[in-house]
């Protein structure tokens, strides 16, 4: 089973990227961010015809995360992250496909920090962990996945003194993750490749994509009860690189069954 995270960065105006990459790529579950585009406007039939069901949480000109699945519509069980009923943003959706629970998340970004963007991005985690502490609880398989805007160490960014300031890499964001993580997750990516350099993210300035001057933040993080199925992992790198691409790289896992 192969499930995969891409924050599109616009789905309807990168579509032709998108579905190239699904007929190319073939996963069974994706999670996507950054639609962009208002429930009405998620391109239902385009998804479908290339052989997914899907459900969204959309939001006009931002945010919006979406499940897409070839194995029947995804059950949802939680729109919006619980804890804030005053929070509008379309960051979070939560679904049961094929007997797993999948997360699929859009966490903010908190630039510019300090500042109230930040204090935001940091209460956003919070409810996140305590959310993620539940899904711990009922032992079932669970996955949280997507866009974390997090790089959690050194290893996971190009030149990273140049981001100490920055919201994305902060000491009080990685502590937030780390926090996360040492509920019982685990970090997919690291567990298969605890010391390589791995990016998931190249802005569209200064060249970074060919200097491979990238980011990683997007994440797959799983539970105990699915963290023994995993068997791969990767990142389609050369997606990045397509023309009218996101400024993120498609991020993968393989489970046995």
């Amino acid at each position: 089973m192969k499930i995969a995270t891409y924050n599109v960065n616009g789905v309807n105006g990168r579509l032709p990227v998108l579905l190239r990459w699904l007929q190319e790529s073939s996963p069974d579950v994706v999670c996507l961010q950054e639609l962009k585009a208002p429930q009405e406007k998620f391109p239902e039939k385009a998804i479908s015809d290339a052989g997914y069901q899907a459900i969204w949480h959309g939001q006009k000109s931002w945010n919006g995360v979406a499940i897409l699945s070839k194995y029947g519509l995804p059950v949802e069980t939680q729109r919006g992250l619980p804890g804030d009923p005053e929070d509008v943003h379309s960051r979070y959706i939560e679904a049961t496909v094929n007997d797993l629970t999948i997360g699929c998340l859009y966490l903010p970004n908190g630039n510019p920090a300090p500042g109230p963007k930040f204090e935001y991005k940091l209460a956003w985690f919070e409810r996140l962990t305590l959310h993620a502490a539940g899904l711990l609880k009922s032992k079932k398989p669970v996955i949280l996945t997507g866009d974390y805007n997090v790089m959690p160490t050194e290893k996971d960014v190009y030149k990273p003194e140049r981001w100490v300031n920055d919201a994305l890499f902060r000491p009080e964001t990685r502590a937030a993750f780390k926090k996360l993580v040492d509920q019982g997750w685990t970090d997919a990516i690291r567990k298969l490749y605890p010391n390589d350099t791995i990016y998931t993210f190249w802005d569209y300035f200064r060249n970074a994509y060919q200097r491979n001057a990238g980011l990683r933040i997007d994440h797959f993080l799983l539970n105990p009860a699915i963290e023994k199925r995993l068997i791969a992992a990767g990142v389609d790198r050369d997606v990045r690189g397509w023309e009218k691409s996101s400024d993120h790289a498609p991020v993968w896992i393989e489970l046995k069954d």
